[in-house]
């Protein structure tokens, strides 16, 4: 089987594939904390493989793109000690098939250029990710495949800690859908500020976007919480991938790896 690792800056993503298969199988989120070692990724990766009948055994081969440096080091020295292979780390050396138009091709986070990957593969047009993470990310492939560069905005959960860290009577919000765009309370109002105003921006810079690259242009939103933002924006986003990274690391992963190193 074949392990794909996405390590975010607040949740860590994983899943594997079985032998020749294009479709996970099984995931799993948990917290990315900066400060684990391989060992301790090694017992939560166990752990979990265990809840579905699964061992280390199993994996014959890994792939991990990591926004946290640190973390990429963990994850690789877990898969040489436990699972007995060199893990293959999304970065500037590997292969991904997909031209990098930018200033400085080295500076585009991993997991945004994988995004980028899966979605072109999927729609073999010009495209838009837009990832709902610590971050909203935007990130524009050419209908050529080319990697054109993207946007970065805040997240909401970001914005919600500032808020509250710089407004002395505001309280701490938990993000939730909101009951109505006119809040009734203080919770409600911030919670239909962040919703509606992040809701806002994505449909103005998708609408921005697609004056440039085309009308036709899809947009796909992933993220771990794209479910939640998506519904309130059904006429810009064409469709909803929670997998799409997962997806982008199995197909660079099949880009850099011959046949006879194929998983089992």
């Amino acid at each position: 089987m074949l392990l794909v690792v996405d390590v975010g800056n607040t949740q860590t993503h994983f899943g594997v594939y079985p032998r020749d298969a294009e479709i996970v199988s099984e995931h799993w989120r948990f917290a990315t904390v900066r400060e684990s070692t391989s060992d301790e990724l090694g017992a939560a990766l166990a752990n979990l493989l265990a809840l579905r009948g699964l061992g280390f055994e199993e994996i014959s081969a890994s792939i991990v793109s990591s926004t946290v440096p640190q973390l990429s080091e963990q994850w690789t020295a877990m898969s040489r000690r436990y699972l007995g292979h060199e893990m293959l780390v999304v970065g500037p050396s590997i292969r991904t098939g997909m031209p990098i138009r930018i200033d400085n091709p080295r500076e585009v986070g991993a997991d945004r250029l994988v995004n980028a990957v899966a979605a072109f593969e999927r729609v073999g047009d010009a495209c838009v990710v837009v990832d709902f993470g610590t971050a909203i990310t935007y990130d524009a492939v050419s209908s050529a495949g080319e990697y054109l560069g993207g946007i970065i905005s805040p997240g909401a959960e970001i914005s919600i800690d500032a808020l509250y860290e710089r407004a002395a009577k505001l309280p701490k919000v938990e993000l939730a859908e909101p009951r109505a765009l006119i809040g009734k309370s203080t919770v409600e109002a911030v919670r239909s500020g962040i919703m509606f105003g992040f809701t806002g921006q994505v449909e103005g810079i998708v609408r921005r976007l697609r004056d440039e690259l085309g009308p036709e242009t899809r947009v796909i939103a992933t993220g771990g919480m794209a479910g939640m933002f998506a519904p309130f924006i059904r006429e810009t986003i064409d469709d909803v991938d929670e997998l799409l990274t997962l997806t982008g690391l199995r197909l660079i992963w099949q880009r850099n790896v011959d046949d006879r190193r194929a998983p089992t």
